[in-house]
């Protein structure tokens, strides 16, 4: 496309494990640049796709918009590759630096991550240079309070990591330890339509010139779980317990049912929930849901991701 080779960026598109990548080329001084790496158990295909990108130079710059798994699980595999200077948002360099797996969401969420080195800082207000361009920094919090956005105001192109993806909200992660998101959220969206992106390259799913229709599927679903949280505490369960599949592709019901009980984030959804019979009962409905709903199938007492998931 015309806009990705002015602006010396390739849109890796990945799955739901992975987030995609943005891979701009180097241009004279300006180092070669990936912008979010993916889930680190797939790091094999990053390297692979990152590699094809790049007609095998190593990049030396790494851009994480958030420091989701799914957003930096990649950046160990390409640090073991050269010495890329790697950027974070600049709320979460102590975190990073001290290998803080709490305040990462990694030990809460049950997720894998590999440590990684962090040289640098994203602030709100900065400039980055990506190819040819200069791109402006933007905080971005409510589905991640850390994150950030990338826009080009030239060609008015924004990347846009979990902030605005076309059709979806992503998971307003603050709201499920009782602390302020939607609200935030709300202001980011703002600020996006402020912006005026001609396109948008998100963190999941195809590149989208149609803001004004995903900003209103972004808003209305926003309004939804802001008047019933206890709605998207669910879709948040559910959407969590599928990523954990999709990394397993199969576990014993009973051991799913416990780990759910004894990892942090599922636990305190459980006791937010206010279910009759505690976390046992809240996990034994959830996976039940997801049976019912054919997102799971349950094979004598195996539970494993279907041929095909339900559109």
């Amino acid at each position: 496309m015309a806009w990705q080779q002015a602006l010396g960026l390739q849109l890796l598109q990945r799955d739901w494990l992975s987030a995609n990548h943005v891979v701009f080329a180097a241009d004279g001084p300006t180092p070669a640049t990936v912008v979010d790496t993916g889930y680190a158990r797939h790091a094999d295909l990053t390297l692979a796709l990152v590699d094809r990108a790049l007609a095998g130079a190593a990049p030396g710059r790494i851009v994480n918009t958030h420091l989701h798994s799914d957003h930096c699980g990649g950046n160990r595999a390409l640090q073991a590759r050269g010495e890329p200077q790697t950027l974070v948002p600049a709320a979460s360099f102590e975190a990073v630096s001290q290998w803080d797996e709490s305040r990462l969401s990694y030990r809460p969420t049950g997720q894998y991550c590999e440590r990684f080195r962090v040289d640098g800082v994203l602030r709100d207000g900065d400039t980055v240079r990506l190819g040819p361009a200069d791109w402006q920094v933007h905080a971005a919090p409510g589905h991640d309070p850390d994150a950030v956005m990338l826009f080009e105001p030239q060609t008015r192109t924004l990347i846009s990591g979990d902030a605005l993806w076309e059709d979806r909200l992503a998971i307003i992660f603050p709201e499920l330890e009782d602390q302020p998101g939607f609200e935030p959220a709300a202001q980011t969206l703002a600020l996006i339509e402020r912006l005026a992106p001609r396109r948008v390259v998100p963190g999941h799913g195809a590149a989208f010139e149609d803001l004004p229709a995903a900003l209103a599927a972004s808003r209305a679903r926003l309004k939804a779980f802001s008047a019933e949280p206890a709605r998207h505490l669910r879709h948040a369960a559910r959407a969590l317990v599928m990523f954990h599949m999709m990394e397993m592709r199969e576990r014993e019901r009973a051991e799913l049912t416990v780990w759910l009980q004894r990892t942090p984030l599922f636990a305190a959804m459980a006791t937010r929930s206010g279910t009759p019979g505690g976390a046992a009962a809240w996990a034994h409905a959830l996976l039940q849901g997801l049976l019912d709903d054919g997102l799971l199938t349950q094979l004598n007492e195996t539970l494993r991701l279907p041929a095909a998931l339900p559109a």
